[in-house]
């Protein structure tokens, strides 16, 4: 069916009404953004630091102009509960000098800087755009640098142009697996990982809390207050549990077919999603003990925190939401949480979605519900203004566009700081939905004619 509300012609098959075919192939996704078309996406760089930099020991050197380095992960959140040194960001900072002549002999100079300071116990080395033009051959100065300092130091070949935030988050993944991977298989011990959670504002304490209530333990983070020590005891869990699945169920698969781990896709967002993933972890673990535990914390924290919920959901039953998000399980996620408050979903995007995210997004929203797969700014502001959506959802680059249109805004991105996951996450949300959505700043705007100009 050809979309008539497309901004940009090429932009057509990417945008679709619920209507359209459930089955997930009325919608293009996975591919690359339209030229022109000013994407929300971020680049292959941007999601090798997304997956890496919560590693809270590690060390990180940026190959490339210092523009790059810039993009450190302390712009984007992520706690420790111990070192503090990924939050320092390395860079060769090349120059015009570097492109002609190469910049290899800086890049070896900035590890052998980076070891004379500190005592690292692994750097991971990021190929940056201008390194994949000139073809400085990374792998080889990081080969050198292990023989010499007896420690990992890992390529990342992350140049921005050679795909999209997705491709960056599949060179995280090698890069961790490269990490990780023992000369030999290790024996399995009774114990999860947890797989792409980044403790943006202590989501992972949360559900690590969660988890030992009931009785799973948790050998690795994945890797959000993740520790060189504990990620190289990854691959003698029996389960990996995938939270972020764009940015995870890649490394999901990698680990069941090289570790012989299986994994199931879970959500601690929204009382629903958060106490099925509980149940759900428990009997995947098979223990009868541990069913039963998970059973009654589910039962205890439901009545204690829907009593409140229901205070909220007063002020939030039959408001509009629109949600543009990086994931399609998050945006799934989120949905749900909306639907539990009594609210309509509207619109819902994603930057990097699957055919399998956005059918089930499908079977979520209402029919006249309109469904984007990387999304532009022009795009956004149209369909939230043809829908009437009262709230977005998004991250960063979306805030300055709802408050231009007049419309209440939710940071579920990476700059938040109140945590968002498990129940607590969930009065959380509603909280500030609520304070958003109702402030009487709405209203002055909407007098003075304007709201949606």
């Amino acid at each position: 069916m050809k979309n008539e509300h497309a901004i940009l012609p090429e932009r057509s098959q990417s945008i679709r009404f619920s209507e359209c075919s459930g089955d997930g192939s009325g919608i293009k996704c996975e591919s690359e953004s339209v030229s022109g078309a000013v994407s929300q996406r971020a680049c292959v760089f941007c999601g090798a630091r997304v997956v890496l930099n919560p590693i809270t020991d590690a060390f990180h050197i940026v190959h490339g102009p210092i523009g790059c380095a810039s993009y450190t992960w302390d712009i984007r959140g992520s706690l420790s509960s111990g070192e503090d040194g990924y939050r320092n960001s390395y860079s060769t900072d090349l120059r015009e000098k570097d492109v002609i002549f190469g910049g290899e002999k800086k890049l070896a100079a900035a590890i052998d800087e980076v070891m004379a300071i500190h005592s690292p116990k692994v750097i991971f080395i990021y190929a940056t755009c201008i390194v994949g033009i000139i073809g400085d051959d990374i792998e080889a100065i990081c080969r050198n640098a292990e023989e010499k300092y007896g420690i990992r130091v890992i390529p990342v070949k992350s140049p921005g142009f050679s795909g999209t935030k997705k491709t960056g988050y599949k060179m995280a993944c090698n890069a961790i697996m490269n990490l990780i991977t023992p000369v030999e298989l290790p024996e399995k011990t009774v114990g999860v990982n947890i797989l792409g959670d980044f403790n943006l504002a202590g989501e992972m304490w949360i559900i690590k809390n969660y988890l030992r209530k009931i009785g799973v333990t948790v050998v690795a983070n994945i890797t959000g207050d993740a520790k060189v020590d504990d990620l190289r005891k990854a691959p003698t869990a029996q389960l990996n549990l995938v939270q972020c699945a764009g940015s995870m169920t890649y490394l999901a698969k990698q680990m069941e077919e090289v570790f012989d781990i299986p994994f199931i896709k879970v959500s601690f967002f929204g009382v629903l999603d958060t106490s099925e993933s509980l149940l759900r972890i428990a009997y995947a673990v098979g223990d009868t003990e541990t069913i039963q535990k998970a059973k009654a914390f589910i039962e205890e924290e439901k009545n204690r925190v829907i009593p409140l919920l229901n205070k909220y959901k007063k002020n939030l039953e039959g408001k509009k939401a629109a949600i543009y998000v990086g994931g399609g399980f998050k945006a799934i996620s989120l949905i749900r949480q909306f639907s539990e408050f009594g609210m309509k979903t509207v619109m819902v995007g994603t930057q990097t979605g699957s055919k399998e995210d956005y059918e089930m997004i499908q079977h979520l929203v209402d029919e006249d519900a309109i469904i984007l797969d990387d999304a532009n700014p022009a795009e956004l502001e149209s369909f939230m203004k043809k829908m009437g959506a009262d709230i977005l959802v998004g991250g960063v680059k979306e805030r300055p566009l709802a408050y231009k249109l007049g419309i209440a805004f939710c940071d579920h991105n990476h700059e938040r700081k109140r945590p968002l996951a498990g129940y607590e996450g969930t009065l959380n949300f509603a909280s500030e939905i609520n304070l958003s959505m109702n402030s009487p700043v709405w209203e002055t705007i909407s007098q003075g004619g304007m709201k949606y100009v």
